[in-house]
């Protein structure tokens, strides 16, 4: 065989051939996986959109595609906020929903009564997103205070509500139809001494979230790894769909595995963990939690995940624990959870924070993975599923190359002059090298084992299959740490005196 095939073998007449390829010489140095994250979530109802995945750059990119206010939007003002402290040159796509043809969107309204005895500054908070401050005047009449309010509330765009003056209060709808509307929460922001009071009738009524599949029909042969799932955790229609196309992504012939992330804003560990232990089985979803926060669950996960994914992206084997969610109001002090109920909500197949100084630092990050009777789950820690995804995408990087695809494949003891032939060996020592480096990068622990149990060998049934098998160990994480601290007293030796 010809050492060079720059120029044809069956050439004759004069010629230099320079063939000019490029040669990947890593020898064997892992390559981390780049983290990819997908929104699956609703436009604005009265925004006209295509529904084809798209990429985005910026939340006023998403605006304006999706409309002002809709989950989209907020999300990805979470995601890539002004302060630019967010996922970066992660690639962000978004499958956009339609609101369900029997879809409705949440509704209430503010009724202000009384009379104004002086001048006084409000706003309204929707969600922790404040409208503009309006004064409300000695002498104003109730449609005098509904018109200001709705205007006060329709200038700032990113609010997730429309408001209507009625002329006796003002009505509040979500701006989508879905269940998810239903954890809007208004708050009238000012003088409770002025004379004029309010009441809040909080948004209901929200009815039919649409349906994920067609956005998961989208995803094709691209590995998405984190997916903001918007809706709310209670659709188990919804979390059963991403299960099913999750497990799929888990297959010997996909390998693209994924976790699906979805906020919650429940007050107690029991609330919180209802859906996640009904799923105990559910390697796919996670939710991300911060108790009797006012924020929105969808702003609530897609502004931890602007935290979780550039760390996977850039360490793949480093947990997440006090990574601070700044842009997020955390719940009253006292309705934080301590240490016994986190501890119960992780068994329970739910994320944590704690709230240090005012800020959400995020905690265990886990998916509703927990079969009952194992003490240690193999798919709870989201940072092991990542470190699996990393081992994953460097097989594919040795095996799913032209050097491996339909090579000659012969026997280890057979001698051969063909520079394309393979032989089970070949396939141990590449692996191998990959092992040393995965161990390198603290993404395994006992390489050298892992190398003693990696074995290669021609199939005894098909002579066109190469058999490879290898068992590694993920690395830990220093998730708790304990230490005994003993202490006494120094006491001085007595002095003789003569």
């Amino acid at each position: 065989m010809a050492i060079s095939s720059a120029v044809d073998v069956s050439a004759v007449a004069r010629v230099v051939g320079i063939k000019t390829q490029f040669k990947d010489l890593r020898g064997g140095g892992i390559l981390f996986l780049p983290q990819r994250i997908a929104v699956v979530g609703q436009g604005n109802s009265a925004a006209v959109y295509d529904t084809t995945k798209t990429q985005v750059t910026s939340a006023t990119q998403a605006a304006d595609l999706y409309g002002f206010g809709s989950p989209i939007h907020l999300a990805l003002r979470q995601l890539f906020p002004v302060n630019g402290d967010g996922v970066g040159t992660i690639p962000v796509t978004v499958y956009p929903l339609e609101d369900d043809v029997s879809g409705v969107a949440a509704a209430g309204d503010i009724t202000p009564a009384g009379s104004q005895t002086e001048a006084a500054a409000y706003r309204i908070r929707i969600n922790n997103i404040d409208s503009e401050d309006f004064v409300i005047e000695v002498g104003d009449t109730v449609a005098d205070i509904t018109a200001k309010i709705t205007s006060a509330i329709n200038a700032v765009l990113e609010m997730p509500v429309d408001a209507v003056d009625n002329t006796t209060n003002v009505g509040i709808t979500a701006k989508w139809a879905g269940e998810s509307g239903n954890d809007i929460f208004v708050e009238v922001i000012g003088s409770t001494t002025a004379g004029t009071t309010f009441a809040v009738t909080q948004p209901t009524g929200g009815l039919v979230n649409p349906d994920v599949q067609p956005a998961l029909d989208q995803v094709g042969n691209v590995w998405e790894t984190m997916v903001l799932n918007c809706l709310n955790t209670a659709d188990s229609t919804a979390l059963d769909a991403y299960q099913t196309f999750g497990e799929g992504r888990w297959g010997a012939l996909v390998r693209k595995p994924l976790v699906v992330f979805t906020g919650d804003t429940s007050t107690t560990v029991n609330d919180a963990i209802a859906v996640p232990d009904a799923r105990k089985t559910d390697r796919v979803n996670a939710q991300l939690v911060a108790p009797a926060s006012k924020d929105l669950p969808v702003v609530v996960a897609a502004r931890q995940l602007a935290r979780i994914a550039p760390v996977a992206n850039n360490n793949p084997p480093q947990d997440y624990g006090s990574q601070d969610a700044t842009g997020l109001t955390p719940g009253p002090d006292g309705d934080q959870w301590d240490y016994a109920q986190r501890d119960q909500a992780v068994k329970g197949g739910s994320s944590t924070i704690e709230v240090k100084d005012g800020v959400v630092n995020i905690s265990d990050v886990v998916t509703f993975y927990h079969p009952t009777g194992d003490p240690i789950p193999a798919y709870r820690f989201v940072v092991d599923i990542v470190k699996v995804q990393n081992i994953i995408f460097n097989l594919d990087l040795i095996f799913a190359t032209k050097e491996w695809d339909g090579a000659p494949l012969i026997p280890d003891d057979q001698p051969t002059v063909n520079r394309s032939a393979k032989k089970p060996k070949a396939a141990v020592a590449a692996v191998a090298a990959m092992l040393d480096s995965l161990g390198l990068n603290a993404i395994i622990s006992a390489p050298e084992t892992a190398k003693a149990n990696t074995v290669a060998g021609i199939n005894d049934q098909n002579p066109k299959r190469l058999d490879v098998s290898t068992t590694v160990q993920l690395s830990g994480n220093t998730n708790i740490i304990s230490v005994d601290l003993n202490f006494g007293f120094f006491f001085g030796a007595q002095t003789v005196v003569a």
